[in-house]
């Protein structure tokens, strides 16, 4: 890239020329600059195709331009013109690419050939879709145990794709269904049911127009879903009271000068985002939010002794909800100085933030990893639904829980099947529909699937879509028994480490793109996704594919099915690849949420899913929604260490998940380097340390193995006390397997204590 290595202030506001230059500069990089600009304008637009990258909802009304950098930068990414051939794969060996980083992988460019990992040469060699499909019948026919094959999904396929896949691993026998959203927001799919009676968020993108206030807890907008700058600008420019809570004061919740504003871009001026920006400790949004939560009822009580306007809305809890006194005591019983202590924060913020809410009449709760990926996940997730309870802000237009899920389609592929905890609805549809015996035992998610691979119980994978290897936790163990598996597989678009961490056998197979047009035997296909709002909508691509070789995931899972199951096989997939209206149907058949389906998908912005909570309707035991406790203040297990910190990975701007667009974080002022630790000038201090020395991090784990990173830079950062911070997932082999929430087996990718030693010199721990 010609990129220097430097740390230099970036003092620009989110977005802007910035964005423009960047989205300019990664679409010319790719050699597409001209045709990407014109692809462009068809993304997130009716009769076009669904970003690739993040899962923000689309508004009703678009604008032409209805796409941010790191959107451009998705489409630079996926219509490169490099490719990625078998004479590319015929010159490199697998050795010689697992030395290689992943973003000169990725740079190669698109995958063009269905390939076979060949350990003789130690190289990916052609073959056959034909004989890739036998290869994969042939393993999964020879296992003793359905069960001893797992299906990963990562969030970019689509409804069609994800239901399909399911579809096919039902009736081979098993419910192992590790899927990516098990490694992010699996906590909110786990902890709200309880609480709400729905394992998603309440908001449409219009409540975001009506909101007084907008809390956005462990969320970074800007890099990991940059359209939502739009609509929190908008709120912020009308008057909205924005508070965000993060350990870091990132960029885009600071200030943000929006491309498709010609004023602000003429005049060079943005507009403030958050109105109050605390930087809580690492592992500190409960005790934030229990603090809130504290104040809330102490002012409620004193209104009510005074005669006053309650601040709870009184009503709602006696009709709507169950356990407020339990909750209250439990409040009660929290001391003012642990939750100080435990938050980073002084009284008197909290109790700012507190008032500030309270005289909301309409008010958004947003949350992101930064409250899921801890060891109690789900109970932070509680937690923040009950701040919403105490004040109704649950059912009303411009209020609601707004998870901020991550890639494309991810909250998607859960809607249609893609569980290994299936209900019974779920099963006796399957059965109803096709006429076979779905498995009813509970199948693997990520962290158990690891585990069977561990123990050697596991012996084929089968992957569609992602980077399974990089984005797992505690490569040590887990990455060594993804290569003792008998065959892995990876349904792809592009080179990623996962191919280079390989089984006994390998097969990668390539596929469309979602830019690309998708055509079968009735004709070019559209397929639907379900953004972060449960809005369902139609995306066609219109660009020709990488190369002829290419299938679509649809197909490639039917190809699969079809050799794996033959004539036993209930299911007729060549009519569903023909025509994915069909697999619609099926869908519809399955799920009546979906009634209509093909019909409702040709509506400009398609359908919204309907959410019970949202109609105050709440399908749990007690019939109410319920405020859920959480025992003391932690999120994470306590450390006793005193020379420990909290290392927190984070992604860098130019990422999404683990696809790198480039080895820069320019809002964070970090250019052509990753291997970077982000530090308080205080921590600096006490351990001896100044910019730019080089540590080794290590895990304070209790099951006695060492796991540690090496010679990473310190650069110092406005951090707060007891934390550090790190990229996503170069600080992966940092966080065992065991570190994971209890209830959703989310690992703690947020929080994991540390020790920090100087290379290669230190001694001892600083």
């Amino acid at each position: 890239m010609g990129v220097i290595k430097s740390i230099r202030p970036y003092h620009e506001p989110a977005g802007g020329w910035g964005a423009l230059k960047a989205m300019g500069a990664a679409l010319a990089e790719q050699e597409v600059l001209i045709p990407g600009m014109a692809t462009l304008a068809r993304m997130n637009q009716p009769g076009g195709f669904d970003c690739p990258g993040c899962g923000w909802a689309d508004p009703k009304h678009t604008s032409p331009f209805e796409y941010c950098e790191n959107g451009g930068k998705a489409v630079a990414w996926e219509m490169t013109a490099k490719r990625c051939t078998p004479d590319f794969l015929a010159a490199h060996t697998v050795s010689e690419l697992a030395a290689m980083g992943d973003f000169d992988l990725e740079m190669a460019g698109r995958l063009t050939h269905p390939m076979r990992y060949d350990a003789a040469s130690d190289h990916y060699l052609p073959v056959s879709w034909e004989e890739a499909f036998a290869t994969v019948a042939r393993h999964l026919n020879a296992l003793p145990d359905p069960d001893m094959a797992e299906f990963y999904t990562s969030g970019r396929a689509s409804n069609e794709a994800a239901f399909l896949y399911q579809l096919f691993a039902r009736e081979y026998g098993t419910n192992n269904f590790p899927d990516c959203s098990n490694m992010c927001h699996e906590a909110t799919s786990v902890g709200l049911p309880p609480a709400l009676g729905v394992g998603k968020g309440t908001v449409l993108l219009e409540d975001f127009e009506k909101a007084d206030a907008i809390l956005i807890f462990g969320q970074n907008p800007g890099t990991n879903s940059p359209r939502m700058m739009t609509d929190l600008r908008n709120a912020s420019r009308r008057g909205a009271t924005i508070l965000s809570f993060n350990p870091f004061r990132e960029r885009a919740l600071e200030r943000f000068q929006a491309p498709q504003n010609p004023v602000e871009m003429a005049t060079l001026t943005s507009t403030p985002i958050s109105s109050r920006l605390f930087q809580l400790k690492v592992g500190g949004d409960v005790a934030v939010i229990k603090g809130m939560m504290k104040w809330l009822v102490e002012a409620d009580r004193a209104a009510e002794r005074m005669q006053g306007a309650p601040v709870l809305d009184r009503d709602f809890i006696r009709g709507h909800t169950h356990g407020f006194e339990a909750l209250a005591a439990d409040l009660d019983a929290t001391r003012w100085e642990d939750i100080e202590r435990k938050s980073g924060l002084p009284r008197a913020d909290i109790a700012f933030a507190a008032q500030a809410y309270a005289r909301a009449e309409r008010a958004i709760l947003v949350f992101g990893m930064g409250l899921t990926q801890h060891r109690h996940g789900a109970r932070n997730v509680q937690q923040l639904a009950n701040l919403a309870l105490l004040r109704g802000n649950v059912g009303r237009e411009g209020t609601g829980l707004c998870p901020v899920r991550g890639h494309s389609n991810v909250q998607g592929d859960r809607t249609v099947g893609i569980t290994e905890v299936p209900n019974d609805a779920l099963l006796d549809g399957l059965k109803a529909r096709f006429g076979f015996e779905p498995p009813r035992r509970p199948g693997h998610n990520v962290v158990t699937a690891l585990e069977a691979m561990v123990r050697g119980e596991a012996k084929v994978f089968i992957g569609l879509g992602g980077n399974f290897a990089a984005a797992i936790p505690d490569w040590q163990a887990t990455q060594a028994a993804l290569r003792r598996l008998d065959l892995t597989v990876h349904i792809a678009t592009k080179l990623n480490r996962s191919h280079l961490v390989h089984g006994r056998e390998a097969l990668i197979l390539p596929c469309l793109g979602r830019t690309e047009i998708d055509r079968q035997a009735s004709g070019p296909q559209s397929v639907t996704v379900e953004d972060s709002m449960s809005m369902v909508h139609a995306s066609a691509g219109h660009n020709a594919p990488a190369s002829e070789q290419l299938m679509s995931e649809p197909a490639i899972i039917a190809g699969m099915a079809r050799a794996t199951l033959g004539a036993r096989s209930e299911v007729d997939w060549e009519a569903r690849i023909a025509d994915y209206a069909l697999i619609r149907e099926d869908i519809e058949a399955v799920f009546p949420i979906f009634a209509g389906y093909n019909e409702r998908i040709r509506q400009p912005g398609g359908f919204h899913l309907t959410s019970l909570a949202r109609e105050r309707i709440w399908a749990t035991p007690t019939g109410k929604a319920n405020f859920l406790l959480c025992e003391g203040l932690c999120e994470d297990p306590a450390i006793t260490d005193p020379d420990a910190l909290w290392l927190t990975s984070v992604r860098s701007h130019d990422q999404y998940n683990t696809t790198l667009y480039s080895l820069s974080d320019r809002y964070r002022g970090v250019y052509g380097q990753r291997d970077v630790l982000f530090l308080s000038e205080a921590e600096m201090a006490r351990r001896g340390l100044t910019d730019g020395d080089r540590v080794d991090i290590s895990t304070l784990a209790t099951d006695g193995v060492e796991r540690v990173v090496r010679g990473f830079r310190v650069v110092p950062h406005a951090f707060p006390a007891g934390s550090c911070a790190a990229y996503y997932p170069e600080v992966n082999p940092l966080v065992p397997l065991y570190a994971h929430d209890p209830d959703s087996f989310t690992p703690s990718y947020k929080a994991v204590p540390v020790r920090l030693t100087r290379s290669a010199t230190a001694t001892g721990a600083l």
